[in-house]
């Protein structure tokens, strides 16, 4: 079985009889076996512990320890006893570690903030260098993943700031959400505590070693690199104008960049690729109020700088608008008529010629003029001042620019005030045969540089470009945000392609 099936059966079988617990369950599998740890931030009840007791199923003889902390927590309760008979027998102050921390394959630690300085200061030792001291002996832990939760951060100006960056990947878990499956989690009868996962399916130990060895030689392309340093750049450009606000330090960087290479390698992968950057947005908040924040700012660095190949497309488009000046030149011709149209008189009202002589008025609205028909209607008459005279009946006839009226049983036959206006008309000809014969040419040579482009920009794709949406710790759906560099670029050129042929179109079919 290759690795990358083998790790998505096991995720499988992790998230079995859990409800929308798919994301956590993948960041803690991968920070384990990346040698990370992971806090997870939420209310009590949503699965935190449950989560890290289901993570050691995933390796062979896993062995769990769990311990809710509170102010009053000893070493003794974290990392052993003391040995009464080491103590007493050979005078060294050794720990019995065994069940215990030091002793356990996987650790959940609730409340993490809550723990005192002492146990704080020996689990810094345990997160960085996977080392715990005990007495006089420095002890090689075989810890493969460290999960923290609290349903708060950690306060300021407490001391905290180490240990809370020792936690690479930050979660923010919630309840479940849709009400499906919050219909199914009340009615499974299902051992949630259950190991789910099948043998040949678990890690070893002697896996994890060699993992870690084949880890380190995962390649960074110049892609990956380039969109770290412009992520990087654009939370320190926030941090110099706002203050401290993520301040991600070198180290931080290394074991995200150790992070990205491990999913690249449970992926099945020989190098780093973009939709592994994602993974960036859960290493680098400290406040939840950051995380759309940094969502969307590594998104957009991986949007406009991701998969990209060279296109001089503005060469191409500035022979295009010659080329389109041209054959307008040629095939159009501007004709300037005059016709005769109505005068508007303070943008409202038409003038009514010589009505003067039969009544007190001279204007008429332009609206009732618009709705007159060849039937009978009243409309207003208005004078000098446009103050209503009459109301008379109305119709407009046959004969454009004029209006019929009706007073004192007669009928006014009168005409509007009109004024010349100029319009520009086009005349289109089709063009001379040998004049054609070159656009035909130019089209051509044109049409075929799009179309050499479009098969550069399919054949010349990365060789995971057809796998981004398979990627084991990453949401599918961001995929398209990966990809669309590239696809900007395809329908740009489609684009270009469409518009050279209305192009050829319009001049071939002029007469």
């Amino acid at each position: 079985m290759q690795r990358k099936e083998r790790i998505k059966n096991l995720l499988s079988s992790l998230n079995k009889n859990l409800y929308e617990r798919q994301e956590p369950i993948q960041l803690a599998l991968l920070t384990a076996v990346a040698g990370e740890s992971l806090f997870m931030l939420g209310a009590p009840g949503v699965a935190k512990s449950l989560i890290a007791r289901k993570l050691k199923f995933a390796f062979t003889a896993g062995q769990s320890f769990e311990y809710l902390m509170n102010r009053f927590s000893t070493p003794d309760e974290i990392f052993g006893p003391v040995s009464i008979k080491k103590l007493k027998d050979e005078d060294k102050y050794e720990r019995l570690t065994d069940k215990y921390l030091p002793g356990a394959t996987v650790v959940f630690l609730d409340e993490i903030w809550k723990a005192s300085p002492s146990i704080q200061n020996a689990l810094l030792t345990v997160l960085n260098e996977k080392i715990y001291r005990n007495g006089e002996e420095d002890v090689k832990v075989e810890l493969r993943g460290l999960i923290a939760a609290s349903n708060e951060l950690p306060a300021k100006n407490e001391g905290l700031e180490a240990l809370w960056d020792r936690f690479l990947v930050r979660y923010l878990i919630s309840e479940i959400k849709e009400s499906g499956n919050f219909i199914n989690m009340l009615t499974s009868s299902e051992d949630v505590y259950e190991d789910t996962v099948s043998e040949e399916l678990k890690i070893t130990a002697e896996e994890t070693q060699q993992w870690s060895k084949e880890i380190d030689d995962i390649e960074l392309p110049t892609e990956v690199l380039n969109t770290i340093q412009l992520v990087k750049k654009q939370l320190d450009d926030t941090d110099n104008q706002l203050g401290t606000v993520y301040m991600v330090s070198d180290r931080r960087w290394k074991k995200v960049i150790r992070l990205l290479k491990t999913s690249a390698f449970l992926n099945d992968r020989k190098k780093v690729n973009l939709m592994d950057c994602f993974l960036i947005t859960h290493c680098v908040w400290n406040q939840p109020e950051q995380l759309d924040k940094v969502r969307h700012l590594v998104s957009e660095v991986i949007r406009k700088h991701g998969y990209s190949i060279s296109l001089n497309l503005t060469g191409l488009r500035q022979e295009i608008i010659e080329l389109e000046t041209e054959i307008e030149k040629e095939t159009k011709i501007k004709h300037i008529t005059t016709r005769e149209e109505l005068y508007p008189v303070e943008q409202e009202f038409y003038q009514v010629l010589n009505l003067e002589s039969s009544m007190d008025g001279k204007y008429i609205k332009r609206a009732d003029f618009d709705r007159l028909n060849q039937e009978e209607s009243t409309i207003n008459i208005y004078d000098d001042n446009f103050k209503l005279t009459y109301k008379v009946k109305a119709k407009k006839p046959s004969v454009q620019h004029q209006v019929h009226l009706f007073h004192n049983s007669q009928l006014l036959a009168l005409g509007l005030r009109t004024h010349k206006v100029e319009k520009d008309e086009i005349i289109y000809k089709k063009a001379h045969h040998l004049i054609e014969k070159y656009w035909n040419e130019k089209l051509e040579e044109l049409l075929t540089y799009v179309n050499e482009n479009l098969q550069k920009l399919d054949t010349e794709k990365p060789e995971e470009w057809y796998e981004l949406d398979q990627n084991l710790f990453v949401d599918a759906r961001l995929a398209p945000i990966v990809k669309a560099n590239l696809n900007d670029s395809v329908n740009q050129l489609n684009d270009i392609q469409l518009k050279l042929e209305k192009l050829k179109y319009y001049y071939k079919n002029l007469e």
